[in-house]
């Protein structure tokens, strides 16, 4: 009986730390960017088959310029491009997150493969996004769909991020720890594609007509807000220390008038 009681503590005990116990840190790597390059592989693969002109047509249709040829599968290409740049934006801030990670727990291992599993949905939402005629309700919706899944793929590397910082000790090296000097330029980056693609979907909602407009101006911008995301994090903390600073220097001011004064001049 005492035996049982025993076996059945430590049964409970493991199940209660399960999912903080420590995960090769290697292994989520080598799997997250086998996953990548297999969904990038994907898309080139799709549009390879599906998106190249016939030599008959091209002679017939287009009077043998392939650019023309080309040409008419452009919105395509474009959705392919966009697609891929998406891929490439979110395994480089997948890259960055684990890159100051120094022991991964399960349940950050649990969260990633869950944003793997949104990840691997991008090929869908390419083919979704240039099957479907212009302006007509089921691209709108594919759209949405798209918006949808570039958001859970990217908020599950947020919460992986989150999942850290609990424990940041153990987990995190000391420059994105909260306080460390790449902690600001982390939340933003790996806000950045949660609240675009959030703000994307609402206005896909909102402004239907230009749904197609919208999801490719998002997919354009955003390589140049990870570009000048973090010249505008440098500022806004040099800006907010020069504010502290300024706040110090005037309270320190303050303090040596009050210590100058005689006790009369203080009471008064």
């Amino acid at each position: 009986g005492q035996r049982g009681e025993e076996e059945e503590h430590h049964s409970l005990e493991t199940f209660s730390f399960y999912l903080s116990e420590p995960l090769s840190k290697e292994r989520v790597e080598a799997f997250s960017d086998g996953v990548y390059a297999i969904v990038a592989t994907l898309l080139i693969l799709d549009i390879c088959e599906d998106n190249v002109p016939d030599p008959g047509e091209v002679e017939e249709k287009f009077h043998g310029s392939l650019l023309e040829a080309l040409s008419e599968y452009g919105p395509n290409y474009l959705a392919y491009f966009g697609s891929f740049v998406t891929i490439g934006l979110l395994w480089f801030v997948h890259h960055s997150l684990f890159l100051y990670v120094t022991k991964a727990t399960r349940l950050m291992g649990l969260l990633n493969i869950l944003s793997l599993a949104f990840i691997g949905g991008l090929p869908l939402a390419y083919q979704l996004t240039s099957e479907f005629a212009e302006k007509s309700h089921n691209e709108i919706e594919a759209i949405q769909v798209s918006c949808v899944i570039t958001f859970f793929a990217s908020i599950f590397q947020f919460a992986i991020w989150t999942t850290a910082l609990l424990n940041e000790e153990e987990t995190l090296h000391a420059f994105a720890r909260y306080g460390g000097k790449e902690h600001a330029f982390m939340f933003a980056k790996l806000a950045l594609y949660p609240c675009v693609s959030l703000g994307a979907f609402f206005l896909t909602c909102l402004l239907s007509e230009f749904s197609t407009a919208i999801f490719h101006l998002m997919q354009i911008v955003i390589p140049f807000a990870f570009l000048a995301l973090r010249i505008f994090v440098r500022i806004s903390l040099t800006a907010i220390k020069s504010v502290m600073s300024l706040s110090r220097r005037k309270v320190v001011l303050l303090e040596e008038e009050e210590a100058c004064l005689s006790p009369n001049e203080m009471l008064s």
